[in-house]
């Protein structure tokens, strides 16, 4: 739609208002209905504001809505609609798109709104309109707060925000060309506002307790009303033109006339008496082209010092985010009598308003009553009328209100708030650099009142600025602030007035620390340090630390001693539990995963022969994990506990690594072995004011002062001595000159030495010449310091290259590892070719074992490399290296991998024994979790597969084994670096082993819930796993399967700790914690693998029963694939007789009604759920198990809604 053609509809609603005869307005009798369907349509227009656009063009307000605002003040319902309608459409143009568009289409749209409200605002600038608005804001405020209704308050609110929506709008310089002392549009408001009595009714409303709730309102409309105002040339309307003011206006006149009179002077000497028209070619001898001979100039000789190689060549576009910020806010002079209205306006504001006003408005922003980013507008009006305050008849009373420790740690914290976010929220980081200009101003004036108060004749204001100090100097972050902001300037998002005004802060801030710390003499401050504490991984163990291997030879050797202690020490009476503790009380660990450590002590506690300890131990630990009989049962005999002590010092535990042995370089091994903790700690110390500017002493805050000092023309008298203070302080206080030999900070000094008025800036002069002095100097006796001129130095490089280089490795030679002789080198080359090619020990720890003078591990790599007996540092990697990048063949391989042992009981330890490239358990879990072959981690976990007796297993070391590896992989809370331990990897031949020893774990949890009266329940999972087993060999996929009980008595069993037990071992999932209401069958559990489950529930007497012809066989003796058809058919026939003994058969009609009942009792879930009640059959479908395996009828399906996706 072309928006310069007005819609129908909406020019019909525009011709009802009325029409305008002369200087009197003829409103219609529809106006006030025309005026709401305007309001409708505002509310419905779309992202390109097209409404508002066709008003605008239209000039709805200035030819209607304005004279119906001045000339039908009467009609109430008209006048508040009027009111309505304006507040909307003088809106401000960001809120309307949220943004400033970056497509060009929107941004065109955006302009063309803000070109209307911009002749809105030229429009309002009448004393007509705001006297009108005035005189009715004044009959609002002038009834009590019992007469006002809620409309009256709505009305009051509503005139207020079109007040602040017009002084928003922004000034088009474009368009205006307005200089200073001219009236522009804003002054030309500001003076209607005076002319209309407004500036005394917002006097009024900041005053006035009973108007508390209009304080952020009458803020924002005061801080619009200043935006473009200097507060300090404020302060000095009137009064005369100041000293310093003639000064400064006498030295920039000064410098403007010598550049002039120079410029005259080169033209001058380029002008000939004689023209020719051959200018001459020249060799420049000394100076290259771009070839290696000299250069050839064509021009004239006095063209000659202009030269550069530079000229000619194409500038480099500076891509659009590398730009250097824009500056937003422009000061300017207003009309003179504008100044003074504003100059007494602040003065009555301060006198009677400032106080109250701030108070109320940080209560709101305490409260959180305030709207997002109001505290801009507190922070503006503390840096404005302080500034005013200190600059007109400095009275610290006027702002007591803002002038106290609190508002310090107030703008303190906003500041670092802001500058957080701008360095996290990047899209947005030009807006947050704005708001922490706005902090960091308020932050200056409040240490410039502090700084103006310390020289008032006042005792009484001194001692007050004397605590305010005390307090700001003691606390570590105040001194730390400007460090930070120096290091994370960005030019790219902050402007260069905000630079600017860092720099001259941080001036003010050290020149009143360092009065303050002659003052006092010494001065003592808080410290506060971050303490680097490490993490144990593991338990203080009591012995056998070093995890030295022993043999089986040597265990078995190693019992017979044992035994007899064990004999003596279990028959002894006063054996006592409370001497061993069995966890750690300290450690971060929680107790109830410490089990595997327990476990790792008794063992080691055999190992050193102190059988009583490792005794005790095992009964402690008993005591408090008693769960699972891990530790033996509450019964259990002595001889019983002397054989559990035998199988723990024979198992083979794994062991968490301990810290190895690390050097000086080592620190990347230290990162990965030891996790380091950080904990604040806060001392005190005595202050030294050098120590603290040495701070300073970085090549980032430099860069910053020399980026400011380029614009030294363009900046203040006071800011050029800010800048070169700073870097006096750093040159001739701490003897740093050569920080600042850089050779850009010298292209800046040529320019400033050549420059015509360089008489002006005698202070940079001076100094450029001291720097340039001590270069020479140092470049006499060091000739690298030329080279030294192309880099930004550290500390470190400037010592070097003040006292030479090499001296600091000589001060820390106690540090530096020793030369390797001759004789080292040789035993070293024997040492490797001697045990390179043997297999299944670390060659380098080998290596350090035989060396006669102790080396790292890391000094011996590199030697070898060095020598060139290995090709790389990477070669010597050992299992578990922190490996960064996956290749695309690892990842292919890894993905091969994981298809191939998904199916395994292991996969994660099946991967890491196949792989190619060796990685910790953790890299190969985020890896697969990142190629999303595994959803979630606990996919990953070893089956666990162990028996509640240790006696009944074939393999004894197989409990054990299983409930470590439990303990370490089966919690998922357990941190990464925990399970990053490589596990023992188990033979074929046990791993049958253990998949045997779990189904008869399986068939005794079964048979003793069958004695318990679960058999119903049991026979609802067989169903359940043999239909879902089904289900997947038709579908050729598999999702997991909620079980869902649908019955009392299936209820009751699921919440049962021994058939969830059961539930656990045949490999159901628990649901997860605040996602999954239900039990769920894994989706990686085949068919065959199902009905092998389903089997392992089923009662053998029944089976034989049901089966007399067959004989029973040992597991150990059938084939798999007969063992497992065996008990699929067994559980077919036990299904049909049990479902008749139970008389579960019913009619049509009756299985039709239970279905209904289970659907109300039941939640609704959408969900695909197994009916445990809709197992009819027909009898005569039922054939005998003899003849062939009966066949079970596919249960029907329901798909129950459910709201919550999560179940």
């Amino acid at each position: 739609m072309d928006l310069n053609m007005m819609n129908c509809e909406l020019l019909a609603t525009c011709s009802a208002l009325g029409y305008l005869e002369g200087d009197t307005y003829h409103k219609e009798p529809d106006c006030l209905e025309s005026v709401k369907d305007l309001i409708r349509y505002l509310r419905h227009e779309d992202d390109t504001r097209d409404v508002r656009q066709q008003l605008g063009a239209a000039q709805i307000l200035q030819s209607d809505l304005l004279p119906i605002l001045t000339q039908h003040r009467q009609d109430k319902p008209l006048f508040d609609a009027v009111i309505r309608l304006m507040v909307n459409l003088t809106q401000p143009a960001l809120l309307c798109f949220g943004s400033v568009p970056k497509e060009p289409s929107f941004r065109h749209h955006f302009l063309q709104v803000l070109a209307y409200l911009q002749a809105y605002k030229e429009a309002f600038a009448s004393e007509k309109a705001f006297g009108v608005l005035s005189e009715t804001l004044y009959e609002l405020l002038q009834l009590g707060w019992e007469e006002r209704q809620e409309e009256d308050n709505l009305l009051i609110e509503r005139i207020l925000l079109l007040v602040r929506n017009i002084l928003h709008v922004p000034a088009d310089l474009d368009q205006e060309k307005r200089i200073d002392d001219d009236a522009s549009v804003h002054d030309q408001l500001l003076w209607a506002i005076h002319l209309s009595g407004l500036d005394d009714l917002l006097l009024f409303l900041a005053s006035s307790p009973a108007e508390q709730q209009w304080s952020l309102h009458v803020l924002e409309i005061v801080s619009l009303m200043f935006r473009d105002q200097n507060p300090e040339q404020l302060a000095g309307v009137g009064q005369g033109r100041l000293a310093k003011e003639r000064n400064t206006d006498v030295a920039e006149l000064e410098a403007l006339r010598q550049r002039e009179m120079a410029e005259k002077k080169t033209r001058a000497l380029q002008r000939s008496n004689r023209h020719s028209r051959f200018g001459g070619s020249y060799i420049v001898q000394g100076l290259k082209s771009i070839g290696e001979r000299d250069l050839i100039f064509h021009k004239g000789l006095h063209n000659l010092q202009n030269y550069s190689s530079d000229l000619g060549k194409q500038p480099r576009r500076v891509p659009k985010r590398r730009q250097a910020a824009q500056e937003l806010s422009i000061q300017r002079r207003s009309a003179l009598n504008v100044r003074l209205f504003l100059r007494d306006f602040c003065s009555e504001f301060l006198e009677n308003c400032y106080n109250r006003l701030m108070g109320s408005v940080k209560d709101h922003l305490l409260r959180e009553k305030a709207q997002q980013h109001d505290e801009t507008y507190y922070m503006w009006a503390l840096a404005f009328f302080m500034a005013f305050n200190r600059a007109a008849s400095f009275r610290p009373g006027l702002v007591s209100e803002t002038l106290s420790v609190r508002t310090f740690h107030f703008i303190e914290q906003n500041l670092t708030n802001y500058y957080e976010m701008m360095l996290t929220d990047r899209k947005e980081a030009a807006s947050w650099a704005r708001r922490m200009h706005l902090a960091l101003k308020a932050y200056q004036e409040l240490l410039a009142t502090v700084n103006e108060m310390d020289m008032s004749p006042d005792e009484a204001v001194r001692e007050s600025s004397r605590i305010i100090k005390n307090n700001i100097f003691y606390v570590m972050e105040y001194r730390e602030l400007f460090l930070a902001l120096f290091r994370k300037f960005d030019e790219r998002c902050q402007p260069r007035s905000f630079l600017r005004d860092l720099v001259e802060t941080t001036h003010l801030f050290l020149k009143m620390l360092e009065r303050f710390c002659r003052s006092r003499g010494n001065l003592v401050v808080q410290n506060k340090r971050k303490k680097r504490k490490k993490k144990k991984k593991v338990l203080d163990q009591p012995v056998a630390s070093d995890n030295v291997s022993y043999s089986a030879g040597e265990l078995e050797a190693m019992w017979p001693s044992l035994a007899e202690q064990l004999q003596c020490s279990a028959q002894d009476p006063e054996l006592s539990l409370d001497s061993m503790v069995p966890f750690d009380a300290a450690s971060e660990v929680p107790v109830e995963e410490q089990r595997a450590e327990a476990m790792v002590r008794i063992q080691d506690c055999l190992l050193a022969g102190q059988a009583p300890q490792a005794l005790t131990l095992l009964r402690s630990a008993r005591e408090v994990w008693p769960e699972g009989d891990v530790f033996g049962s509450q019964d259990i005999s002595a001889e019983e506990e002397i054989q559990l002590l035998k199988q723990i010092l024979c198992a083979p535990l794994p062991r968490q690594q301990g810290p190895e042995e690390q050097g000086a370089e080592e620190e990347e091994e230290e990162e990965e072995e030891e996790e380091e903790l950080q904990a604040v700690q806060v001392s005190e110390k005595e202050f030294n004011f050098l120590d603290y500017l040495k701070r300073f002493a970085s090549s980032t805050v430099v860069r910053a002062y020399v980026l400011l000092l380029r614009s030294y023309r363009q900046n203040s008298a006071h800011t050029n001595h800010c800048i070169v203070k700073m870097l006096h302080r750093l040159a001739h206080d701490l003897k740093m000159e050569a920080l600042l030999f850089q050779l850009s900070l010298f292209c800046l000094f040529n320019r400033l030495l050549s420059d015509p008025a360089a008489g002006a800036y005698k202070e940079l002069v001076t100094f450029a010449k001291y720097i340039l002095g001590k270069f020479f100097a140092l470049a006499a006796v060091n000739q690298k310091a030329f080279m030294e001129l192309l880099f930004w130095k550290n500390t470190a490089v400037v010592r070097e290259m003040a006292e030479g280089y090499g001296c600091l490795d000589a001060g820390s030679s106690s540090r530096r590892p020793p030369m390797w002789s001759p004789e080292e080198e040789s035993q070293l080359q024997e040492l490797y070719l001697a045990h390179k090619d043997v297999e299944g020990q670390d060659l380098v720890d080998t290596i350090l074992a035989h060396l006669k003078t102790p080396r790292t591990r890391k000094q011996v790599i590199h030697h070898l490399v060095r020598l060139g007996l290995a090709d790389s540092v990477k070669d010597f990697q050992r299992k578990g290296t922190h490996i960064v990048l996956w290749t695309e063949d690892q990842e292919l391989e890894l993905q091969r991998l994981f298809e191939e042992f998904q199916d395994s009981d292991d996969v994660l330890g099946h991967i890491m024994k196949n792989i190619t490239a060796k990685r910790s358990r953790a890299r190969i879990v985020d890896k697969l979790l990142a190629l999303g072959l595994v959803a979630e981690r606990r996919e990953l976990y070893k089956k666990r597969r162990k028996k509640l007796a240790p006696s009944s297993l074939p393999n004894e070391e197989e409990p054990l084994k299983d409930f470590c590896q439990e303990d370490l992989e089966e919690e998922e809370n357990l941190p990464e670096e925990e399970s990053e331990e490589d596990e023992e990897k188990e033979e074929d031949s046990e791993a049958e082993q253990a998949q045997e020893s779990s189904v008869l774990s399986t068939e005794n949890l079964g048979q003793s819930l069958y004695q318990e009266g679960f058999s119903s329940p049991l026979l609802w999972l067989q169903t359940c796993l043999i239909r879902v087993a089904e289900d997947r060999e038709e579908d050729g996929c598999s999702q997991p399967v909620p079980l869902v009980p649908l019955t009392e008595e299936n209820e009751e069993a699921m919440e049962n700790e021994q058939f969830q037990r059961l539930l656990r071992k045949l490999g159901v999932r628990p649901p997860s914690s605040g996602q999954e209401t239900f039990w769920r069958i894994p989706a990686k559990l085949s068919p065959s693998q199902l009905r092998r489950i389903a089997a392992s529930l089923s009662q053998p007497e029944e089976e034989q029963k049901l089966q007399p012809g067959l004989e029973p066989k040992v597991p150990g003796d059938q084939g798999p694939e007969e063992q497992e058809e065996q008990r699929a058919e067994a559980l077919r026939a036990l299904l049909v007789a049990r479902k008749k003994k139970a008389g579960l058969l019913s009619p049509d009609g009756e299985g039709a009604s239970g279905e209904k009942e289970q659907l109300h009792m039941v939640p609704r879930k959408r969900q695909l759920l197994d009916s445990d009640e809709e197992q009819e059959e027909d009898e005569g479908r039922i054939k005998a198990p003899e003849s062939r395996a009966p066949g079970i009828q596919k249960k029907k399906r329901f798909q129950i809604e459910d709201e919550d996706e999560n179940d």
